[in-house]
């Protein structure tokens, strides 16, 4: 071992060799030297575990060259999502429009009129940019925009009641995605929480009787991520809205993922934000990157009165917007003004794709796989169900199609390969064999996958 870390190059001898090398010559010294050391490093290491190595300069060289190459590439890029979950929230879930990306595009392009009102010549507010399509769309007295539905829910409470009591159902004290709990959220703003009911069953009365001097509100939480069924009972929103009105308190609903359009899939039926406000909500909020197809947001809708105190509030410079954000937003909210969203809005447009469509879909990728069955690969179309995923119509599967691949090769070794590749491809794996659901693929995708397939198959880097 120690006469293998004596043949070790010096750095200043590596880095002679580094600098004559054509990869090196559009990196500066400084970090050159850093690649190295952190070459040798990772090579002592793997003599001390008794590993084989290539200690001449050459094959340092390539080490740290490799290096540079993954330091290079950026962590946050495109993948193809062939799992077909549409809101796949660890792929980013749901894709812009092509409105959506033209307004972000142009925003990044220069300045903006961020917070400047052109027409009056001077200081304008952020928020204006999407606030008066939200109430058009929605029909909510006003509206506001935070980077996410968490943050909408912790501003609503924190600026409408701290300190205050806060009644909500058992059964809609819900876990959110990484682990982040209503009573978490609660406890942050401020607000005392008030259990009421039980898990399965909660009545108009439970509400009623909880009521005290102290009480500031009633929260009402979509169980859009799971769902209890059988023996279940909650009160209709239009009595909830009765009894907050009559204490002069407001009637606050968390919509988790919101939808601008009313959905219905399987025996799950998604209220629109215009129906939750109509049933006599005083406050909405909702995610903008799930049903509603637009970048990550938390909308928060409502009347004035209640929505005032959120604007002046210092949290709301905390959890404020970007421009990029209020970009796509915009753009996306434009889709469902002035154009057809079923079309344009991809988490839209995939959610309604008749099976046919689908289905002839999974046969044209069939066929771009054609040529690798001569080595090994034996291809089949089958019909599959794929889901919504985002925390939306827990428990519903939607029929799809797909192509199944299996390999001389392990299921799990091709599975990695695709996912190891420039352009990551996630895929399902069932019953060892690869799963390419065809629902979140676009024709430019069906092309790029078969070229990728290509090249695993003929060994070629990817």
């Amino acid at each position: 071992m120690s006469q293998t870390f004596r043949v070790l190059p010096s750095i200043d001898k590596l880095l002679h060799h580094f600098q004559e090398q054509p990869e090196a010559a559009a990196y500066p010294r400084s970090l050159l030297a850093d690649v190295l050391r952190e070459t040798l490093e990772h090579l002592r290491e793997q003599i001390r575990t008794g590993r084989e190595i290539d200690p001449t300069p050459a094959g340092i060289l390539a080490a740290a060259v490799k290096r540079l190459d993954q330091m290079a590439s950026p962590g946050l890029r495109k993948v193809i999502n062939a799992t077909g979950t549409i809101l796949h929230t660890n792929l980013g879930r749901a894709p812009l429009s092509r409105q959506a990306r033209t307004r972000v595009e142009e925003v990044m392009d220069g300045y903006s009129t961020l917070e400047y009102n052109a027409a009056a010549g001077k200081r304008g507010s952020r928020y204006d940019h999407v606030a008066q399509r939200l109430c058009r769309l929605t029909g909510a007295e006003d509206a506001l925009v935070v980077n996410n539905n968490a943050a909408a829910v912790l501003l609503v409470l924190s600026a409408i009641v701290p300190g205050r009591e806060v009644i909500v159902s058992r059964g809609q004290l819900v876990e959110i995605g990484g682990s982040f709990r209503i009573p978490a959220v609660l406890a942050q703003s401020g607000a005392k929480l008030v259990e009421v009911g039980t898990t399965n069953k909660t009545r108009l009365s439970d509400y009623h009787k909880a009521i005290t001097p102290d009480t500031g509100a009633i929260l009402k939480v979509h169980t859009s991520n799971f769902r209890i069924i059988g023996f279940v009972e909650q009160p209709e929103d239009e009595e909830l809205s009765r009894l907050a009105r009559a204490h002069d308190f407001p009637l606050i609903e968390d919509a988790g993922s919101g939808t601008l359009l009313p959905l219905k899939l399987g025996d799950w039926q998604e209220p629109s934000l215009r129906q939750r406000l109509a049933a006599g909500m005083d406050i909405v909020t909702a995610s903008g990157d799930k049903l509603l197809g637009g970048g990550q947001a938390g909308i928060i809708l409502g009347q004035k009165r209640w929505l005032a105190p959120m604007k002046s509030h210092p949290l709301l410079r905390a959890l404020r917007v970007d421009k990029l954000t209020l970009a796509a937003l915009e753009g996306t909210l434009l889709d469902y003004e002035m154009g057809n969203p079923l079309e344009q809005v991809p988490v839209l447009s995939m959610l309604h794709q008749f099976p046919q469509q689908l289905e002839a879909k999974a046969h044209r990728l069939a066929a771009l796989f054609d040529d690798l069955r001569q080595y090994g690969w034996h291809v089949q179309v089958l019909a599959l169900t794929s889901q919504v995923g985002g925390g939306s119509f827990p428990g519903v599967e939607i029929a799809g199609w797909g192509v199944q691949v299996r390999w001389t090769q392990s299921a799990q070794k091709l599975e990695t390969r695709l996912r190891l590749g420039s352009v990551p491809v996630i895929v399902r794996i069932e019953d060892d064999a690869v799963i390419f659901d065809v629902r979140c693929l676009d024709e430019p995708d069906l092309v790029t996958l078969a070229a990728i397939c290509g090249k695993i198959v003929k060994g070629e880097q990817v």
